[in-house]
């Protein structure tokens, strides 16, 4: 284990379930101090217990624009640095295109979109400070081509892709990474019972991955330490699929 003073310090918004909290547990096996956030405060404490000494869990709704800069300087004052930031919170909605109503489309933008926009605003006025970090946000195979019935999602992810490339070019000569993971099909029991109960769209997804099944909760957390270590250190604005080559299947 390295000294606390050399620690990472990261951030993993939605980090108690899912995604999010195998990221988290990868970064703790690193040695990495982690800052869990999220609304489910039963969640978080549970991820706490279960990631140990080196992950602290703080109830925000990240949709509350306004507490982010408290937030954001409550973790600097206890640690003194933010090294990386991972923006996985997100939210979606399946529904026709036609049904869907003006505030369900904004609240997918604020939560998707706009949250992170505001996250990564306040934690790279302290990286400007350090010349360095690393940010990583979560977009979606909803980016790389068309999904019916999830019109605001596709639209949300499809920003954080461009944001990305934005910020990278902005932030890369400040010291300051900034990438993005698009997971493919991941297993998780929402996602393997909606396949099973769904045998049509269950081959597409096979039909259409060449790898031939879905991947792994660790195998994103894998994805985002390599982008956030020296490995990476030259890589910056990239949109990485981890999906077993759906993106790119016929």
């Amino acid at each position: 284990m390295m000294p606390a003073t050399k620690r990472k310090v990261a951030i993993v918004t939605g980090g108690g379930s899912g995604l999010g909290l195998a990221i988290a547990e990868k970064f703790v096996q690193e040695g990495i101090q982690v800052i869990i956030a999220g609304r489910n405060e039963e969640r978080l404490h549970a991820a706490q217990q279960q990631l140990g000494p080196l992950c602290k869990a703080i109830t925000i709704d990240v949709t509350h624009l306004s507490a982010i800069p408290a937030f954001v300087q409550s973790i600097i004052h206890q640690y003194g640095t933010i090294d990386i930031l991972v923006n996985n919170a997100g939210t979606n909605m399946k529904k026709d295109f036609t049904a869907v109503t003006d505030d369900e489309f904004q609240q997918i933008i604020l939560t998707n979109l706009t949250a992170v926009f505001t996250m990564s605003r306040e934690v790279v006025k302290q990286m400007q400070l350090q010349k360095s970090g690393c940010i990583i946000h979560i977009s979606s195979m909803a980016a790389q081509y068309g999904l019916p019935k999830v019109i605001a999602y596709s639209a949300s992810k499809t920003a954080i892709d461009g944001m990305t490339r934005a910020m990278a070019v902005e932030l890369s000569p400040q010291g300051i990474r900034v990438n993005a993971i698009a997971p493919g099909f991941i297993y998780s029991d929402m996602t393997a019972k909606a396949l099973n109960s769904d045998p049509e769209r269950k081959a597409k997804v096979f039909g259409r991955t060449p790898m031939g099944t879905m991947g792994q909760p660790v195998d994103i957390a894998e994805a985002a330490y390599f982008l956030t270590s020296d490995a990476a250190k030259f890589i910056t604005g990239v949109v990485l699929p981890v999906d077993g080559g759906n993106s790119i299947g016929f």
